[in-house]
């Protein structure tokens, strides 16, 4: 979906304001179906839930703090780590949850929100599917992974609005009528060109805070998981029974 204007053609139309309705109520549904799909196999349970809800409030409230100036954005950090931690499912629904409540929480809600949501969610999701690693080795994976999906993040949430910034006369505008590969360079020439120092920020960011804060909240979060033994089987004796 983010890759849009690499398959338009002359004659056909797209709107971002238009667009966006239908992109929320499929990330709606996504969402449920990983929930539910998480319910069903035991990997997302009532406490975890609990636990998704109390993460979501931290990164709406996070988000803010660092304002998006110069890239310094201080709420991925978080997506990544606790993707790691809680696994994939978990990592694409609180990439979602996350940005909405912090739309909600700073007026950010837009066109572009239903964008943001699914780039975050597909943060979280990454970090659940990295390679096992443990101790330091860890640390420097999600650092790493925290840097390179601030890039991915940048270049997809740019593109989704490419088309529509720059008008249709310049060497890196969009052009309708220009083969996809024509188009993908241009778009590579016009990102590098606005965004590669935002990006370079928010890179800088997430690496910065997970090797600072990394191992003290991977800590935190699995002594959560296991007090409140997510994975743990309920069994109902007669005890319980009433």
């Amino acid at each position: 979906m983010f890759g849009w204007p690499f398959f338009m053609t002359p004659g056909s139309s797209f709107s971002a304001a238009h667009e966006a309705p239908l992109l929320f109520a499929t990330l709606l549904l996504l969402v449920v179906a990983v929930v539910l799909a998480q319910l069903a196999e035991g990997g997302i349970d009532v406490k975890a839930l609990a636990l998704l809800g109390v993460l979501t409030a931290i990164g709406a409230v996070l988000r803010p703090l660092g304002a998006g100036l110069a890239g310094l954005e201080t709420v991925f950090f978080l997506l990544v780590v606790a993707g790691r931690v809680l696994g994939p499912g978990f990592g694409f629904v609180l990439g979602s949850t996350t940005l909405f409540a912090s739309a909600l929480l700073t007026g950010g809600v837009g066109p572009w929100l239903p964008f943001q949501m699914f780039a975050a969610a597909w943060v979280g999701l990454g970090a659940g599917l990295l390679p096992p690693a443990r101790g330091r080795a860890e640390v420097v994976l999600l650092a790493g992974y925290g840097a390179l999906s601030a890039f991915l993040y940048g270049f997809a949430i740019n593109l989704s609005a490419w088309p529509f910034v720059l008008g249709g006369d310049t060497a890196l505008s969009f052009d309708p009528a220009a083969s996809a590969w024509t188009n993908l360079h241009r778009y590579v020439l016009y990102d590098l060109a606005t965004s590669l120092g935002w990006d370079a920020g928010r890179a800088l960011t997430n690496a910065v805070l997970i090797a600072v804060t990394g191992r003290v909240l991977l800590a935190t979060l699995r002594r959560a998981v296991r007090k409140a033994a997510f994975h743990a089987p309920v069994r109902f004796g007669p005890d319980q029974v009433r």
